[in-house]
């Protein structure tokens, strides 16, 4: 067979001895594959070509490091201006995608590193599925996550392969499996070593057996019992997202119950999501995500010891996710006392995410309690988080100064203090800075990078690395009491504790903010955050002598510190805020709520506090949950004037 090597721009197509054809995605000018309407008419080319002289078999594979394909090209997603473009876009995918599921020859996708979306459907399409067992193989279908559907073949091809209940768990929350857990559900059909890899794909291929078919329990809830599954996962939906607010989850059920899949069986609905506000948002949340992405990039700096003092909730979380994360930590506090309980909460959520007890013994001995702080001298970062006091962390960084390397970072996880408070009292101020996570660590995506006044550049480069390195999402931004996201949250979570105060009900304030769309009530955001911080900040932000909210004092008066103790605002029992019924919101009482979080958060762009306004919707959305399908608070603001 004639193979012309220069005929694609974006697709090495060759066939080996063996008469084997291996179609390798490597698109031109890019670091990462996606499936943009370039690389699908050059695969239509090549299936045309096939078509007249059939290989023995045609494997798919990445010519790149970074994976296999990440997905659709989602700058594509921003031109779907007509309804005919939105259909254009899903029948390409689902025309193309049959085709090769339909070849006489056996097809292969040998997938390494992530395969999402577009590049899921794409393998799913093939007759064998063959996984990479290496920590970054990950398969899913996160189109969920842009507000839009898998259209191309995946809620017609994952239910069959593994089960409309394990399907639908992925579409619904575009969480993605490891190379393992594909292989176990029966996604993938083998995984192997990467250094067998080629050769366990040919020989998979050569052998051309017929999948493992489902078990008839799965075959029958995929067929005959469907709308008892559909009904099912809409209650699940239903629990988490509002139709009005997230409509493609339940798109994706319809789609699935109804129309078997067939996203262009229902045009209406494939309109009304690829147009809607929420997908325009979502797509909009994604690039300012890959934006956050991107900071930290320019520098080679990557740390292999932390040092954290304070081995309270956030110190001992922020510990525990760095060791996770493959770094040597050391955690000082007063005392093994004050730090056992930091280890015991690290071994809880390390055994719920690793199952291998070779993995979760070495995350264990990687978090070192180290009660007289000698990891302090030879930590590339050090980090401090104790209690919300200026003069006591200013004591404790410059005991830290005095031992820790030159070139090491410095930094504090200070909530509300302005950088310059804290960094008089040292030999280089501008060698500390601020690098501020938010509770729960594990969970939230967001870092704020806070530079003080003649900030050490290099210094903020480092920690900007370090941020990234432990794949969090940096945010730059300048000292100013409670940076950016606390310091919108201030007076969002008081204008509701004012409201309490007025007499409405803990869960009716709470509940007209979960139907504005957050995903949390701002009392409940109180318990969370702690009533004994809410208190520090309060004061930070309003000053010393600003009168608290009554009903927040006297919790905080009565030792109702929030979750972390049982009881704040409301009892927590096993974990969950234990709520009555919400009265019935009255009229107008979300826009008043949010009103002084979008006021705050336009007067921090004016200020320069954050660069610009997409920087800070990017940042209240991944640090506070901020409605992610308005777009961000100011986008929501420009919108809402509209």
């Amino acid at each position: 067979m004639n193979i012309d090597s220069n005929a694609y721009r974006n697709w090495q197509l060759e066939v080996d001895g063996a008469g084997l054809a291996w179609a390798t995605l490597d698109k031109a000018g890019e670091t990462t594959n996606s499936l943009s309407s370039e690389v699908m008419d050059e695969l239509a080319s090549i299936l045309a070509r096939f078509d007249s002289e059939p290989p023995k078999g045609l494997i798919f594979r990445s010519g790149k490091s970074a994976g296999f394909i990440a997905g659709a090209d989602i700058q594509e997603f921003t031109r779907l201006d007509t309804p005919a473009k939105g259909i254009a876009l899903v029948e390409r995918g689902w025309q193309l995608f049959n085709r090769l599921a339909a070849v006489s020859y056996p097809t292969l996708a040998l997938v390494r590193g992530h395969c999402l979306g577009g590049g899921l459907e794409l393998a799913l399409a093939c007759r064998y599925l063959l996984v990479v067992d290496e920590p970054a193989t990950r398969l899913g279908l996160p189109e969920v996550m842009l507000g839009i559907v898998p259209g191309w073949g995946g809620m017609l091809r994952l239910p069959g392969r593994i089960g409309p209940q394990a399907a639908l768990d992925m579409m619904l929350t575009g969480k993605a499996l490891d190379a393992k857990r594909a292989k176990r559900l029966g996604l993938a059909d083998d995984c192997v070593p990467a250094r067998v890899m080629d050769n366990a794909a040919a020989l998979l291929i050569v052998a051309d057996q017929p999948r493992r078919r489902p078990p008839v329990l799965q075959r029958l809830l995929n067929g005959p019992l469907k709308r008892l599954v559909a009904g099912a996962a809409r209650k699940q939906v239903a629990r988490r997202a509002r139709v009005e607010h997230y409509p493609a989850p339940y798109a994706i059920i319809d789609i699935w119950e109804k129309y078997q899949g067939n996203a262009l069986a229902a045009p209406e609905l494939i309109d009304s999501i690829v147009r809607s506000p929420t997908a325009r948002n979502l797509v909009r949340v994604f690039f300012m995500q890959e934006r956050l992405k991107g900071f930290g990039k320019a520098s080679t700096f990557q740390a292999k010891r932390v040092h954290v003092v304070g081995a309270g909730v956030m110190g001992g979380d922020i510990a525990a996710w760095c060791a996770l994360r493959g770094l040597t930590v050391t955690l000082q506090d007063q005392g093994m006392e004050r730090i056992a309980p930091a280890l015991q909460r690290a071994y809880a959520a390390y055994s719920k995410r690793l199952k291998d007890p070779r993995e979760l013994r070495d995350v264990m001995d990687r978090l070192i309690p180290d009660p007289e702080g000698h990891g302090a001298k030879s930590a590339d970062v050090v980090i401090e988080a104790i209690f919300e006091n200026l003069d006591a962390k200013r004591a404790l960084l410059e005991q830290l100064d005095a031992v820790i390397k030159p070139d090491a970072v410095l930094a504090t996880n200070t909530s509300s203090l302005r950088i310059e408070e804290l960094s008089s009292g040292l030999g280089r101020p501008g060698r500390l800075i601020g690098i501020h996570f938010f509770n729960p660590v594990a969970n939230m995506p967001l870092v704020e990078v806070v530079a003080g006044e003649g900030a050490d550049t290099e210094i903020l480069a480092r920690g900007t690395a370090f941020v990234k390195q432990i794949d969090r999402l940096p945010l730059p931004v300048k000292s100013a009491p409670g940076f950016l996201v606390n310091a919108v949250l201030g007076p969002y979570m008081l204008e509701a504790m004012r409201a309490v105060d007025e007499g409405l009900a803990l869960e009716t304030v709470d509940e007209a903010m979960l139907a504005f769309g957050m995903p949390m009530g701002p009392i409940e955001l109180v318990d969370m955050v702690g009533l004994d911080i809410a208190m520090a900040v309060g004061k930070s932000l309003a000053g010393a002598d600003a009168e608290p909210p009554r009903c927040l004092l006297e919790r905080f008066n009565a030792g109702q510190l929030g979750k972390k103790s049982g009881r704040g605002f409301y009892e927590y029992r096993q974990g969950k805020a234990a709520k009555g019924v919400p009265g019935r919101v009255p009229a107008g009482l979300a826009e008043r709520l949010v009103a002084p979080l979008l006021e705050r958060t336009q007067q921090l762009v004016n200020d320069g506090i954050v660069a610009d306004a997409d920087l800070a919707d990017a940042g209240v959305i991944f640090g506070t949950g901020f409605a992610p399908f308005t777009g961000g608070p100011l986008n929501y603001l420009r919108n809402r004037n509209v």
